[in-house]
């Protein structure tokens, strides 16, 4: 594997909400979900990061199960994860969930020095009128490229 390869990126994530503060935390797998991941059989749609008992958990993560694995039957594809982070950090983010309202998300899952890592981001969401600016902005950007491209 190459250094720094991203497995699964959650694009919905950065059209929904206004990413302020990024992290990257380990994630707790058993060994055919490693596996998995290896073969980029994971979806990050939809996932999101609760605080339990002090703990981040990341739910709603799709892990599709290794089909060689010998308990292919009892495993569950949607089970919650528990995320590895120092407990400075933790608690530091726990403040600003609780006092600003913030969320926080699964952005990315990719590997690091052999290691699967996790970024999570904080963010508020988007109104509705912030991700039609956004869109009609990009559209803008995208005509003067063409623009450029055909002037010459």
């Amino acid at each position: 594997m190459a250094k720094d390869s991203i497995i699964s990126s959650n694009k919905r994530a950065y059209h929904d909400f206004e990413i302020s503060d990024k992290l990257e935390v380990g994630i707790a797998l058993e060994g055919h979900e490693v596996k998995s991941i290896r073969k980029n059989k994971i979806t990050l749609r939809d996932t999101y990061v609760r605080i339990i008992n002090e703990e981040l958990w990341l739910i709603g993560c799709h892990i599709t199960p290794y089909a060689q694995a010998h308990l292919v039957t009892t495993i569950a594809p949607m089970r919650d994860r528990k995320l590895l982070i120092h407990k400075k950090q933790m608690l530091r983010w726990l403040g600003k969930v609780k006092v600003k309202g913030f969320t926080i998300l699964a952005l990315k899952m990719y590997f690091t020095n052999n290691r699967i890592k996790l970024e999570v981001g904080m963010g508020k969401s988007k109104k509705e009128f912030d991700k039609r600016r956004v869109l009609k902005e990009k559209e803008q950007k995208r005509e003067a490229e063409r623009g450029m491209k055909n002037s010459y």
